[in-house]
């Protein structure tokens, strides 16, 4: 006979116990443990009730597959090709995770549109999430209309795959898999159960079937992809929608993919028209203008395999209160202030602990990687001291406690994106082999301490701040 145990599953990450615990063991979430029962043969082992099956298909030596059966597909947009490795790839499973608001529907309606004008097939879209006028209303703004795209307003998943009975699309969107449910199936509507066993349901029809499926999923608070873990295990590819409020900019990052690089960032545009991709977005994190102002310097940073310039801003201003105020905008505010600490220490800057620093960036780009600390260093310094940096100057480097710049990762594909929009002069750490760094068109600085830094951007001399 069967025996019955009880085992409690985590609502957050899956992992489950087989008491109750009020804390998971696997993801640190508090009173997430629910009951749920598992039946187990009795037998002398793991492997009782498990008994032979004949495989429907054969095994085949590995050189007999057919290697273009997995070949890309291009959507049509630049930039999310770039990021899927080429395209889409026919029988895969992507997750596309972001926040409410950013552009994810927008985005995705523009790809099925794009897939079904190009000859690929017929393309279906299913939102669980807004009524199918409402989609019809964003397709006319955007210009997404075609009779080859088919458009279900569902939120049951037997309906949906009746759907695709019955028209047989080679392309499937579905927005949001939180909104669907499954029949049969325990857990609450969205849970962890729920979402699992849907995934797993879409990803085996995706195989069996050779149909390309798209998965729109949430984000939690600390913008990780909301559900289980072993949702992202699941698909073939995982991609993360992020983007600003304040800002038009959206960026499409690969955290996971099968058929290519997990590197790779999209960049695009949100505007009235829709979402239009954004070639090269070095520009839009540069503020032109005819004189270098003091308080500024670029850099050039590294996005997974992409380079972007970027330009920070300082000012530092004197203060009447016993304690100085530390303001900053789409940087690291623990980097900025060891940069300061750095900078009083071994930069020679008078009196920069008793005065305000107003650290940015330009445009809504955010910096976290050190390499951008030494501009930074130079941008509070030229700040201090009110003069500029030489014009058309690119500075590159990581900072040290003991003042040191140490070199940074890809120092010469981020030198030849400063040369390629213009910049002559650059600040760079030193080489570790002594061979000095050449690139056309630009001329490179070298640099070993924070005080050579300020050295070669003449910043040691002028006037110091009041």
């Amino acid at each position: 006979m069967a025996k019955a145990k009880v085992q409690y599953t985590c609502t957050e990450c899956g992992h489950t116990v087989a008491k109750w615990v009020g804390r998971c063991p696997s993801c640190g979430a508090w009173s997430t443990m629910e009951e749920g029962a598992v039946t187990r043969a009795a037998g002398s082992g793991p492997a009782a009730n498990i008994g032979l099956t004949l495989p429907t298909t054969r095994a085949v030596p590995i050189t007999k597959i057919d290697p273009h059966s997995t070949r890309a597909l291009p959507v049509g947009i630049g930039e999310l090709d770039r990021v899927l490795g080429g395209g889409i790839v026919p029988g895969s499973v992507i997750l596309l995770a972001g926040e409410p608001g950013v552009g994810k529907s927008t985005l995705l309606l523009e790809v099925v549109h794009r897939w079904a004008t190009t000859g690929r097939g017929k393309s279906l879209y299913v939102t669980g999430e807004e009524s199918a006028g409402q989609v019809r209303l964003r397709a006319e703004r955007t210009g997404a209309l075609d009779d080859r795209l088919y458009l279900a307003a569902e939120s049951d998943l037997g309906t949906v795959l009746g759907h695709v009975e019955q028209i047989s699309p080679t392309l499937m969107v579905v927005d949001s898999v939180q909104t669907l449910s499954a029949s049969g199936v325990d857990g609450v509507h969205g849970g962890v159960t729920q979402v699992r066993a849907i995934t797993a349901t879409l990803t085996s029809l995706a195989k069996a079937s050779g149909i390309a499926v798209i998965l729109v999923g949430h984000v939690t608070k600390d913008g990780a992809v909301a559900g289980p873990r072993s949702l992202e295990h699941l698909v073939d590819v995982v991609l993360s929608f992020e983007g600003d409020k304040h800002s038009t900019l959206r960026m499409v990052r690969g955290i996971k993919n099968r058929f290519g690089a997990s590197d790779e960032v999209g960049c695009f545009e949100q505007r009235e028209s829709g979402i239009v991709e954004v070639t090269d977005p070095s520009g839009l994190f540069l503020h032109h203008r005819d004189q270098a102002a003091a308080g500024t310097a670029v850099t050039v940073g590294l996005d997974g395999k992409r380079p972007m310039l970027g330009e920070l801003q300082a000012l530092v201003t004197p203060t009447p209160l016993p304690a100085p105020r530390r303001a900053v905008s789409g940087l690291d505010g623990a980097r900025v202030a060891m940069i300061l600490a750095v900078l009083a220490r071994h930069g020679g800057i008078e009196n920069l602990p008793q005065k305000d620093v107003y650290a940015a960036t330009v445009g809504g780009m955010k910096i976290t990687e050190p390499g951008a600390d030494l501009a930074l260093a130079l941008a509070v310094a030229s700040a201090a001291v009110e003069k500029a940096l030489r014009p058309n100057t690119v500075v590159l480097g990581e900072v040290g406690l003991a003042g040191e710049v140490r070199r940074v990762t890809g120092l010469e594909r981020r030198l030849a994106e400063a040369a390629r929009l213009g910049f002559t002069h650059a600040i760079v750490p030193p080489s570790p082999d002594g061979q000095k760094l050449k690139v056309d068109g630009i001329h490179i600085g070298e640099a070993a301490t924070v005080g050579d830094a300020l050295r070669l951007g003449s910043l040691t001399e002028g006037k110091r701040g009041r």
